[in-house]
Parts: structure tokens; sequence; C-alpha cells
């Protein structure tokens, strides 16, 4: 004998809850049995995260450390430049100080032989007279 399906709506939905079920069953004991597969890959995701952020801040660390080396040979270089420039400026104002002097004096010399031959020629004129 042959029995027939009956496919009305309440056996369809049943079926249709059944199977959803069943493959609600079948994900559930999957997860159970990857388990300790998934927590070994989370601990391997977390060591390769902790990893990750070592060597950045390793790499920033260093990056800091160049900055400030360059820092120190820039403010160094700045340091020497205007130690240089005083030291011009110091030196040409001595230049100019004694070049300064030197025209005095050779002003007051001139001045002085100018005097002295002014003197000469007034006791010549007064040695002149009395003869």
């Amino acid at each position: 004998m042959r029995t027939e399906k009956s496919n009305d709506l309440s056996d369809r939905r049943s079926s249709a809850l059944d199977a959803k079920a069943e493959l609600l069953r079948t994900f559930r004991a999957k997860m159970d049995a990857d388990k300790p597969t998934r927590i070994a890959r989370e601990q391997e995701r977390m060591t390769i995260a902790v990893a990750r952020d070592a060597r950045r801040s390793e790499r920033d660390r260093l990056k800091a450390e160049a900055q400030a080396l360059l820092q120190a040979k820039e403010r160094r270089e700045a340091e020497a430049a205007a130690y240089l420039d005083a030291a011009n400026v110091a030196s040409r104002a001595k230049v100019e100080a004694e070049q300064k002097s030197d025209t005095m004096i050779a002003r007051v010399i001139k001045d002085e032989a100018s005097r002295k031959a002014d003197r000469d020629k007034r006791y010549a004129d007064r040695k002149a007279r009395q003869r």
C-alpha cells in the first residue's frame, strides 16, 4: 500500500522548524568541537598583536631618539654659528677700534709735527730779526 504524503501548511512548517533546529544543533556541535582550535587561534592573534605593538613602540622610540639627536645637532650648529657671528663682530669692532686709534695717533703726530714746524719757523724768524 502506498502512503500518501500530506503536504499541508502545518507539515511544511514543522519540517522547516525541524530543519532549522538540526542546522542549529550541527552548528553548535561544530562550535564545541572547534573550541580548542579557536582558542588557540585567538591566542595566536593576541600574541601577534602584542608583538606588533611592541615593534611599533620600539620604532616610535627610535624615531623619537633620532629626532632628539637631530634637534641637539641643529641646536649645536646654531650655537656655533651664533658664536662665530659674535666672534666676527668682536674682531671687526677690534679692527675698527685699532684703525680709529691708529688714525687718531697719526693725527696727533701730524698735529705735533705741524706745531713743531710752526715753533721752529717762529724761532728762525726771531733769530733772523736779531741779526
